[in-house]
């Protein structure tokens, strides 16, 4: 358990924001947990769940009787029914309650429209909208924002119109790419988050787990249904030697996985 909460001090500086000084925001996850802290600055109202994210953790630990690696740990505190789900490895279908729903532009339209037929007044978990996919690269960024604005005039005024009226986050055309938004914004250790995009698990960058689902997904999450999920498998991968010259981290995760 102490390992899942350690990793709270990677973002410490963005989720204490209102502490007196650098010196008071650097504490023990365990004071976080126990106190109401936003999950984000445009989510005032919303804390962070350490606290029911550790209470399931335990539930889940004493059951399986077994070491967890840190992913399982940040999976398993997300489950809606702890005490009762079967959890095998490659069989179980796990039923979660993710932290928050990201979107694009392009997917959103139709996970929207879904949401709207709910006949719900509000998305039951933080969501957001980041226009950033329906803006082609022709010209230069200037050109090429105005081109997008001008095209996709109607699409963009309902994506701000149904955010403002069911609670979403809007982010306008040239407001960023919406990866680099949410790990600037949005994510936190231990994050449970789905976004509608390939690039979501770019979120994990900050000790979450953050997974690319399709669009009746993220309705479901908002529409607070719990989300199924396949166990995952899990392996484990030793890496010895040291990285040299320009070689990155990305470099040695995308050997890894193509092999």
């Amino acid at each position: 358990m102490s390992q899942f909460l350690r990793c709270v001090n990677l973002r410490v500086h963005k989720i204490c924001q209102n502490a007196p000084s650098i010196h008071s925001r650097l504490f023990h996850a365990s004071r976080c947990k126990d106190s109401k802290v936003a999950m984000s600055k445009f989510d005032a109202d919303v804390y962070l769940p350490y606290k029911k994210l550790t209470n399931t953790l335990n539930i889940v630990s004493g059951r399986l009787n077994r070491p967890l690696t840190l992913s399982e740990k940040i999976l398993y505190s997300h489950l809606d029914d702890p005490k009762n789900q079967d959890i095998v490895r490659g069989t179980s279908y796990l039923r979660l309650r993710p932290d928050r729903v990201a979107m694009q532009d392009a997917t959103a339209q139709m996970a929207l429209l879904q949401f709207i037929s709910s006949g719900l007044k509000r998305v039951a978990v933080p969501s957001t909208v980041h226009c950033d996919h329906l803006i082609e690269a022709q010209i230069g960024g200037k050109q090429d924002l105005a081109r997008a604005k001008d095209l996709n005039q109607e699409v963009y005024k309902f994506l701000a119109s149904a955010c403002a009226k069911y609670g979403l986050g809007f982010w306008k055309p040239g407001s960023g790419i919406i990866h680099q938004i949410i790990l600037e914004n949005y994510a936190f250790p231990g994050l449970l988050m789905i976004g509608t995009d390939s690039h979501t698990p770019n979120g994990g960058g900050l000790g979450g787990l953050c997974i690319g689902v399709g669009g009746a997904d993220a309705v479901d999450v908002m529409a607070d249904i719990a989300w199924e999920l396949k166990c995952p498998k899990v392996i484990g991968v030793n890496l010895t030697g040291k990285i040299s010259g320009w070689t990155s981290p990305k470099d040695v995760i995308l050997k890894v996985f193509v092999m």
